[in-house]
């Protein structure tokens, strides 16, 4: 079986304000040292835009991705304390239709 068949990829985006980006910056170098060692991991990186963070990463299934959580949970719950996750995309849902 292809090791990328059955694979889960997760794309969390995190809302940053201006004053909590330096806090937040300083942590992700410690995301990927914990995902470093994670066997199920097949790519783990972040992007920076403005005042967003966005985090793309992919596992070679979902018992893996949920091991990762289980892993990075400390430093998530830290890192939820200074953004709120969601892209800033207006008020459309993922479908395009509008939030009232």
């Amino acid at each position: 079986m292809n090791r990328l068949s059955g694979f889960v990829s997760l794309h969390p985006y995190f809302k940053v304000p201006p004053d909590k980006m330096p806090h937040l910056k300083a942590i992700l170098p410690e995301f990927a040292a914990k995902t470093r060692n994670e066997t199920g991991n097949l790519f783990y990186e972040f992007t920076i835009n403005g005042d967003e963070v966005f985090c793309r990463e992919a596992y070679v299934n979902a018992e893996a991705l949920l091991a990762h959580l289980d892993n990075v949970s400390a430093m998530l719950a830290q890192a939820l304390t200074m953004a709120r996750v969601g892209p800033d995309r207006g008020s459309r849902t993922s479908r395009g239709a509008r939030r009232n």
